[in-house]
């Protein structure tokens, strides 16, 4: 996948282009967000090609409707930012909706709701050749090809095609279009894969049926966003308990550096901390003491097991008495993961500072191992939380948690631009979304617009 479609997928700053809609006390965690530059917005033009051939039924089309209308909604959609065409398609194609149509969510939105099926065959073939040749044309509003600016189209389909896929969507990916396949109910999961960019598993969906697409729209929320660069504090929270055992303490090391080598760690990017817990704390290396994975991961290495109890709740206040403070190098208006691990029973109460850590902002992803109890893990991890907690009885499968642990730090506001024009219009309105609440905001704004000047 092209690198500034990044977020932490798993498939492409959290749909398509981002997950909006922060509330309460989030608001102000976005103002510092976007005042820090958190997520930068790849302009990406996105073609959604539409099967709505005789075996969609009426009803099955609706709910593709309700698939695009809520992707869409998720979308930082504008003329510098994502732009959005539809392509509906059967025997024949019809170029339902061009990039220069609308240029605004809500245009979009409505014409979306009047998409009326075809009702014929499955040309998907000739579909891709027409987005080719004219969806993605600059006389539709298409921009010109460019490293600046992603190409997505994103098919959905239920039935085997009626012509050939194989040729032109190699060409299609060749002009440097990336290409997502969703199937459905029949689908020939191998028209898919001929269709699909690679890698496969990252390009390719499939559901039973239609009122289960749904389910894909937060995937696709994450899929355009580029927030690789992000910068971001990440603190390791490690239970050194004596049911850990040495030899798979060592195991745990190695499962820490499986996660900082998919970090980019930088003096600008993901600053890196540690803190061992047993009966008590101890911090390891604070955030921003080294700025490259080796040196992390040497010190990592370096960590000498605690043994003795599992004070997990002593550990947690400790994150946000301590890890996450200025004093332990970290840093203002950055987003805040912290990754939490255990292999058993906490010894003390974990529900406030739990609860607290997550007020805060904080990211928070439990992981347990053999003896750990699952509603603790639930309690720790951020919402939602089946994304944020992750369990293996075996030590030896911590491999595999690691694979699957997409940091995510962009999904509270994932699309933010820090280009200075759109720095200053999103401070502007986040400040302006806090006005409700307190007093005086709006000469605060034009203090902070003179600043920027």
């Amino acid at each position: 996948m092209a690198p500034g479609l990044r977020c932490l997928l798993p498939l492409a700053c959290a749909a398509m282009m981002c997950i909006m809609g922060v509330r309460g006390t989030l608001e102000l965690q976005t103002a510092a967000a976007m005042a820090a530059g958190l997520c930068k917005t790849r302009p990406t033009d996105v073609v959604f090609i539409v099967d709505s051939s005789r075996s969609v039924r009426p009803s099955e089309f609706e709910q593709v409707k309700v698939f695009l209308v809520k992707v869409i909604e998720g979308l930082d959609v504008g003329v510098d930012s994502t732009r959005v065409a539809v392509v509906n398609y059967a025997s024949r194609v019809k170029n339902e909706i061009s990039f220069k149509s609308h240029r605004s969510k809500a245009g979009l939105i409505k014409a979306v709701g009047k998409l009326e099926p075809l009702s014929t065959g499955t040309m998907t073939g000739l579909a891709i050749q027409f987005a080719m040749n004219v969806a993605f044309s600059e006389t539709e509003g298409a921009r010109v090809k460019s490293p600046a600016v992603g190409k997505v189209a994103v098919i959905v389909t239920d039935g085997r095609p009626q012509d050939n896929v194989r040729d032109v969507a190699a060409r299609a990916r060749e002009a440097g279009i990336e290409i997502f396949a969703i199937g459905v109910g029949r689908v020939d999961m191998n028209t898919l894969r001929l269709m699909a960019s690679e890698p496969l598993e990252e390009h390719t969906d499939y559901v039973e049926s239609y009122s289960l697409i749904e389910k894909l729209t937060q995937k696709f929320q994450e899929a355009f966003c580029a927030c690789s660069n992000a910068p971001t504090d990440v603190v390791f929270l490690i239970d050194g308990s004596k049911s850990v055992r040495p030899e798979n303490f060592e195991l745990v090391k190695k499962w820490i550096n499986q996660i900082v080598d998919k970090l980019d760690v930088s003096e600008n990017r993901a600053h890196v901390g540690l803190v061992q817990y047993s009966s008590t704390v101890r911090s390891e290396f604070p955030l921003g003491r080294y700025n490259n994975k080796k040196d992390v991961k040497d010190a990592v290495r370096k960590m000498i097991y605690m043994e003795r109890g599992t004070m997990t709740g002593q550990a947690l206040r400790y994150l946000q008495d301590s890890s996450f403070t200025p004093g332990q190098g970290a840093r203002p208006g950055v987003a805040k993961v912290a990754i939490i691990f255990t292999d058993g029973r906490s010894q003390d109460y974990i529900g406030d500072a739990a609860k607290k850590a997550k007020e805060k902002g904080y990211k928070m992803y439990a992981i347990g191992v053999g003896s750990a109890v699952e509603d603790e893990l639930k309690e720790i991890a951020s919402e939602p939380v089946t994304d944020h907690y992750f369990y293996t009885a075996d030590f030896k499968a911590m491999s595999q948690i690691a694979k699957k642990l997409q940091i995510n730090v962009c999904e509270d506001d994932p699309c933010e631009c820090d280009s200075l024009v759109k720095f200053r219009k999103k401070v502007e309105e986040a400040l302006k979304a806090l006005s409700k609440k307190l007093e005086g905001v709006t000469k605060r704004i034009a203090v902070l617009e003179n600043k920027i000047v």
